[in-house]
């Protein structure tokens, strides 16, 4: 099987731990303080202090702190304070659906006029208004995970995110492969399915992700003379071209989402899929659905490695279920992303704006890992449990 990767992995990524975020509280702070800043001094006082020795202080606003992949970025957070001498406070909504609770702590770190603020979105709508805010605040954003298309002009310095159009389609180009016979095969009378679930519809990484697999499959079944649907959430629906009516296809790609971010809704929605009788293959979009599709197979007992024995199962991201469920054939693989990194990158990032550099967007990777490559020096740092 080919063994695609979106770039090379940042030789940083070797020299940081992939521990667990700590005590698992909603907000955790790193600091490593300039040696000049006195300790009894108030809170103005100490914060001119340690601003004028490069002593910076953020806020960083994440997804989720229930999410291991969000412990991971946290802790590249940390790691990045210490090198540089600086504090983030990290906090996060319990749940990366809980979009109105984030946008409170967007808007309370805004009144604590940090020196720059990182962000990732659980909704990039949801966020503009605070954007604008800290933009009137005169407070620099870098966005990390997902970007904001819509955010004011200037109010994002930068974002810190995977390419996450390349990383879904790595996803359909290491599947393709293995369901290849089995879509030749397909006919407009007896059509194949494959399943796709993201956990939402709103979230620019998710979306750019999903459309990712479904334009590289679509690229990918034209290729062997197949025509392709694509049925489901109307998002994914309407955003995809070069698609025909279901009637007319030989593939068709089913896009589920579930209401809320959680692995139980996930699994319903994998279920429906994976319950039909001509899917040969479906895609975890990211941790929770990948997580959603394993739960879900735990009622069906339909994933294999083996087109025909049963359904090709690919994943998103990393996580103990998933690993586990490379390791024991039900899935053939999986895309990992860098959270550790992008954590690492942001507050780098948030530090040269203190500092008055000029900053830029920064691409990070997407890796396939598969049961061979798993323990492999560039990979086994991102999969984090």
């Amino acid at each position: 099987m080919k063994k695609k990767v979106v770039a090379v992995l940042l030789s940083t990524v070797m020299a940081l731990s992939m521990a667990g975020c700590g005590n698992g509280s909603q907000e955790s702070s790193s600091s490593a303080q300039g040696n000049g800043a006195a300790a009894d001094a108030n809170e103005n006082a100490g914060n001119d202090a340690a601003n004028a020795e490069g002593g910076y202080t953020f806020e960083v606003l994440v997804k989720s702190f229930q999410s291991t992949y969000w412990q991971a970025a946290v802790q590249g957070i940390e790691k990045a304070c210490g090198e540089l001498g600086v504090t983030a406070n990290s906090n996060g909504p319990a749940n990366e659906s809980d979009i109105a609770d984030q946008i409170q702590m967007i808007n309370d770190a805004i009144e604590k006029k940090p020196d720059g603020i990182g962000l990732a979105a659980c909704d990039a709508n949801s966020v503009i208004d605070s954007l604008a805010k800290a933009s009137q605040a005169g407070i620099p954003v870098v966005c990390f995970d997902t970007g904001v298309d819509g955010a004011p002009e200037g109010a994002v310095y930068a974002t810190v995110a995977t390419d996450n159009t390349a990383a879904g389609a790595v996803a359909a180009e290491n599947m393709f492969p293995v369901i290849e016979e089995k879509i030749k095969a397909a006919t407009t009378d007896a059509p194949v399915r494959i399943g796709e679930v993201n956990q939402d519809a709103t979230g620019l990484n998710i979306q750019q992700r999903g459309k990712g697999f479904i334009d590289k499959m679509i690229e990918l079944c034209t290729g062997a003379g197949k025509k392709v649907a694509v049925v489901g959430n109307e998002f994914y629906v309407n955003a995809t071209e070069n698609k025909v009516a279901e009637g007319e296809a030989e593939v068709i790609i089913e896009v589920g989402v579930p209401a809320q971010t959680t692995v139980d809704l996930a699994s319903t929605e994998a279920q429906k899929i994976m319950s039909k009788s001509d899917t040969i293959a479906i895609f975890g979009s990211n941790q929770t659905t990948a997580e959603g599709v394993i739960t879900a197979n735990q009622t069906l007992n339909k994933l294999s490695t083996d087109p025909e024995k049963g359904i090709i199962g690919v994943g998103f991201d990393a996580g103990t279920p998933q690993k586990e469920a490379i390791i024991n054939g039900q899935f053939i693989g999986s895309v990992t992303q860098s959270p550790l990194m992008m954590g690492y990158e942001t507050i780098q990032t948030l530090t040269k704006i203190a500092k008055g550099e000029t900053v830029s967007d920064t691409p990070m990777d997407g890796y396939w890992y598969n049961k061979d490559n798993m323990e492999a020096d560039d990979i086994k740092p991102n999969l984090y449990d």
